[in-house]
């Protein structure tokens, strides 16, 4: 069987799963490192960004300007240039999950480890679409470059058909 390594990978824990997406990037890890925390950068490839201080305890709101949906990122772990992992929630902080970033340098670029765990099983097929569409646009956020809302959901429903639960 030809598994696409690119693909997230997904465990369950009872009624939650863990996402885990592997990358590498072309790009030093400081420039990845920014891509993560620099709310900048952040908006480029993921969401609205807005941080009221880069520490733990600190929070980040992010707003998805073409879904119109925002939530809230409380950092829990920060360890420059390493490790930024957060509590995700809705505004009130309920539906909370944790996402984990992990970066190591290799070569020239870096290696990022994404995992988002503690995340309700029936929401994994969209988020880990969106993930991944995301993701893609993580070089170009190195570099400054913005990737338009409409160009991540075409990426989102391109990649959904593999995520999609067996049936």
């Amino acid at each position: 069987m030809n598994v696409d390594p690119e693909l997230g990978e997904v465990s369950r824990q009872g009624e939650t799963v863990t996402l885990v997406f592997r990358r590498r990037f072309a790009r030093p890890i400081e420039r990845v490192w920014a891509a993560l925390t620099v709310p900048e950068r952040l908006s480029d490839w993921f969401a609205e960004a807005k941080a009221d201080r880069l520490e733990v305890g600190g929070t980040i709101q992010l707003h998805f300007t073409g879904a119109d949906y925002r939530s809230l990122a409380r950092i829990e772990i920060l360890d420059p240039p390493r490790t930024i992992a957060w509590t995700w929630s809705e505004l009130d902080g309920s539906k909370a999950s944790r996402v984990r970033f992990d970066l190591e340098p290799d070569g020239d670029g870096c290696r990022l480890t994404l995992t988002h765990s503690e995340l309700p099983a029936d929401e994994s097929a969209g988020v880990l679409s969106g993930w991944h569409a995301h993701l893609e646009a993580v070089e170009d956020a190195c570099d400054g470059v913005f990737t338009p809302w409409d160009t991540l959901i075409a990426r989102e429903k391109r990649i959904a058909p593999l995520y999609a639960p067996p049936a």
